[in-house]
């Protein structure tokens, strides 16, 4: 009987190896990465993202990026360990392009591209009315919040990571809050996320300082569950996935016992739908000819609501921001979904870098979108 109860406690899971820890994927080495990350939910529980009848993506003109040093896209490809790259301008491919084995086919995992996600389920749900408003007190929607350093955090705080509570974001460190905050003793009743959130003491006034926290962005994964009553995957496919046409379904990694998705990372799409994702927003939100988000969300979500302390860039509601107006979603180990208004410009990326983030990764990132962008002429 034993062995029946586990056997079926894994199927129920969704074929995820059981009691997998969510933070081990920080410390894979590179052959893991690069075998793990397509395929998340032999790994760990999932639900699915139904998708609908697909949006068409048609071939444009093609592109070529121009790198300021000489650099190809197949050198760049290999050297960042890049598994996809699909560039759209005007709703067309402009550039397609796979590596590690992946094909069109593939899922991938999206880390803290996710967070934009999770964002713009926000913006549908305040559409909905199943949130308020962003002014709204996070304990109106997660009352295990009341005791401690969340109980005077809005909505819009924990959105643009400024609630002021402590947190550490360091990847490398396992002792760190973004390697621990899915340890930790289970409350019945309660996601082990909000036990691990909830007792978090106060390091800065609400509103005061910008501080990156994955863990908050699970927490609005959670609000928004609450007030809609929905999974995040059910929500989105019923949102943006069907809707809209996206051509695959996708998964969104869940605690394998309390059923919580993580509104932080765990989203794992084609780069076909990803690409999709940000030519939805390009569209204005509007899918099967509905506005989808509420009025004017787009513009306030994606605009500077925090600095970041880098020039000509900020951090809006779980979008990190450019001055130009561009914005993306931005995933460790080298994840982006780039969208640009002003050139009707969409940039996906999928990869395995060898480190989460450091900065000559971040760079050479950057140098391909800056080529994309030279490219476009």
């Amino acid at each position: 009987m034993k062995y029946l109860a586990l056997l079926a406690a894994t199927l129920l899971a969704g074929c995820a190896t059981p009691h997998a820890r969510r933070t081990d994927v920080l410390f894979w080495d590179q052959p893991h990465r690069e075998a793990n990350f397509r395929a998340m939910e032999t790994q760990y529980a999932s639900n699915i993202v139904r998708h609908g009848t697909a949006h068409p993506l048609p071939a444009g003109a093609p592109l070529v990026p121009a790198f300021e040093d000489g650099t190809t896209l197949d050198a760049y490809m290999a050297a960042h360990h890049v598994a996809g790259i699909m560039v759209l301008q005007d709703g067309k491919v402009r550039l397609e392009r796979y590596g590690l084995g992946a094909d069109a086919h593939t899922r991938w995992t999206s880390f803290s591209v996710a967070k934009s996600f999770t964002s713009t389920l926000v913006g549908a749900a305040l559409r909905d009315g199943a949130i308020h408003s962003l002014d709204d007190k996070v304990t109106r929607y997660i009352p295990e919040l009341a005791a401690g350093a969340y109980r005077d955090v809005t909505v819009r705080q924990l959105l643009s990571m400024t609630s002021g509570v402590r947190w550490n974001e360091d990847y490398s460190d396992p002792h760190s809050d973004v390697a621990q905050m899915y340890e930790g003793r289970r409350v019945p009743g309660q996601p082990l996320l909000v036990t691990y959130m909830a007792p978090l003491p106060r390091e800065f006034a609400p509103g005061e300082r910008w501080v990156y926290k994955t863990g908050e962005t699970d927490l609005i994964g959670i609000l928004v569950n609450r007030a809609t009553g929905k999974t995040l995957a059910a929500y989105l496919s019923e949102k943006i996935w069907k809707p809209y046409g996206m051509a695959s379904d996708a998964l969104w990694l869940k605690d394998d016992v309390d059923g919580t998705e993580a509104g932080g990372s765990g989203v794992s799409a084609t780069l076909g739908d990803y690409a999709r994702l940000g030519q939805f927003l390009l569209d204005g939100g509007v899918a099967d000819g509905h506005a989808v988000l509420a009025d004017g969300w787009l513009a306030d979500a994606t605009k500077r609501h925090a600095d970041i302390g880098v020039p000509g860039r900020g951090y809006g509601y779980q979008w990190w921001t450019w001055d130009d107006g561009a914005f993306a979603g931005i995933g460790i180990f080298g994840q982006l979904l780039y969208v640009d208004p002003a050139r009707h410009l969409v940039i996906a990326q999928l990869a395995a870098w060898p480190v989460a983030t450091d900065d000559a990764q971040a760079r050479a990132r950057n140098d391909f979108v800056r080529a994309v962008v030279r490219g476009l002429h």
